[in-house]
């Protein structure tokens, strides 16, 4: 059923039974949209604007939080100036994936070889 609020969506939406990867990241559930957050900062650093605009994510700090604290993922924000579409410059993060396991600090020995 098609409703007024559907109207103008992004076609990521519509995607096909037949493309997996597309189907991963439907939907705007929390699950849905860690996947695209993280997909998209697998391929290099994101800001919230893009965050916002590309993956229709409406708080990147949340899903960037989660990734962190629940799911281990090692991501450094950086304080960014960038221009909005409207011409103005607005100070936001930039997201940076870092490659590799999180490293635990409690976990490294003192004065010992690991």
């Amino acid at each position: 059923m098609t409703t007024e609020n559907n109207k103008g969506r992004s076609s990521w939406k519509s995607a096909t039974p037949d493309t997996t990867t597309e189907r991963k990241c439907i939907g705007n559930s929390a699950d849905a949209q860690r996947a695209r957050l993280l997909a998209a900062l697998e391929t290099g650093p994101l800001t919230t604007l893009e965050a916002r605009r590309d993956l229709d994510i409406m708080m990147p700090a949340a899903r960037v939080h989660e990734l962190r604290h629940r799911f281990g993922k090692t991501i450094v924000t950086e304080r960014v100036s960038r221009q909005t579409e409207a011409g103005n410059d607005h100070v936001m993060a930039l997201y940076v994936l870092l490659p590799g396991a999180q490293i635990d600090l409690f976990d490294l020995q003192v004065g010992g070889s690991a």
